[in-house]
């Protein structure tokens, strides 16, 4: 299992103190390049191949707000892959004893050449996700 951890800066909060609504996606992104690097890869590989990853559908569930300096982990898996999408889920803890679970959510990400056709994914990225972290 993959876990990305990232430090909740001020910018993230808004003005209740709580981290923006929109920044959690961010996450979710960071931890995406987390998953492909702790397999040996990058997402910068692949769009030096002319693959793309573009997010096609997202979702959040917020159960509890992350607030300045709090300590988040990220676990990503993903869940399905198609012949040219594929979608991740992912949990977002607070650090601590015991951690809190504060969302859940998924994207679904279509594969797409240069030119923005669809287009499946290479044998080299389906190996990739098959490798352990």
């Amino acid at each position: 299992m993959v876990e990305a951890r990232i430090r909740v800066i001020y910018g993230d909060t808004d003005q209740m103190g709580v981290v923006y609504h929109a920044n959690y996606f961010r996450y979710f992104e960071f931890s995406r390049m987390e998953f492909f690097r702790a397999r040996g890869g990058s997402y910068q590989e692949m769009e030096r191949e002319g693959y793309m990853l573009p997010v096609a559908e997202v979702s959040c569930q917020y159960k509890a707000p992350a607030r300045y300096d709090d300590l988040l982990v990220i676990r990503p898996r993903v869940t399905e892959v198609r012949r040219a999408s594929l979608t991740f889920q992912y949990e977002i803890f607070r650090d601590g004893n015991p951690s809190t679970l504060l969302c859940t959510g998924h994207t679904l990400h279509a594969c797409i050449g240069r030119d923005g056709k669809p287009r499946r994914f290479p044998d080299t990225f389906l190996r990739l996700l098959e490798q352990s972290p």
